[in-house]
C-alpha cells in the first residue's frame, strides 16, 4: 500500500482506523472533497499531489473552515525582499481569515496554542480483511 500523506498526524495512543473517502480521480490537484468520517465533518485536499486532512470546523467560532481558500506563505528576511511559499497548504476560514497549516493542524499566527484537527491520509489499493476457512465433513469453520 503506497502512501502520499500529506503529513497530519493522528493518536498514536489508540488504535487508528482507516476510512476510504473516494479515489484519486475524485480529488484533482489544487481540489478538496467533504466527507463525514465517524460523524465528523473533514476536508481531504490535495495540494500538488500531496493529501492533507482536517476538520471541518475552525476553532475560532466553529465556521466552516474547509470551505474557505488554500493558500501559502509570504516570508520576507529583509525590507523589499518577499518570498512566496507552501502554496496550497494554508486553509484559511471563511468567516474570520484564521489561518491554519494543513500539515499539522497549527495556527500560522499562534501555532502554540491554535490548532485544527488534521489526520493522516493514506493512498493505496482497498483491501478486504479475509480469514481462512476449514471443512471438515459438512462443519465449516473461521480460522482466526
Amino acid at each position: 500500500m503506497g502512501s502520499r500523506s500529506g503529513g497530519g498526524g493522528g493518536e498514536t495512543t489508540r488504535a487508528r482506523r482507516a476510512y476510504p473517502v473516494g479515489s484519486l480521480d475524485e480529488i484533482a490537484p489544487g481540489g478538496r472533497k467533504l466527507v463525514t468520517v465517524a460523524g465528523r465533518s473533514i476536508g481531504v485536499f490535495n495540494v500538488q499531489g500531496r493529501f492533507f486532512a482536517v476538520r471541518n470546523r475552525c476553532p475560532h467560532q466553529g465556521g466552516p473552515l474547509c470551505l474557505g481558500p488554500t493558500t501559502g506563505l509570504l516570508r520576507s528576511e529583509k525590507p523589499g525582499e518577499r518570498c512566496f511559499e507552501r502554496e496550497g497548504e494554508i486553509l484559511r476560514c471563511p468567516w474570520h481569515g484564521w489561518e491554519f497549516d494543513m500539515r499539522d493542524g497549527r495556527s500560522v499566527v499562534d501555532p502554540e496554542r491554535t490548532r485544527v484537527r488534521s489526520y493522516e491520509v493514506v493512498v493505496g489499493e482497498l483491501t478486504a480483511e479475509t480469514y481462512p476457512v476449514e471443512v471438515e465433513g459438512d462443519t465449516i469453520s473461521v480460522l482466526l
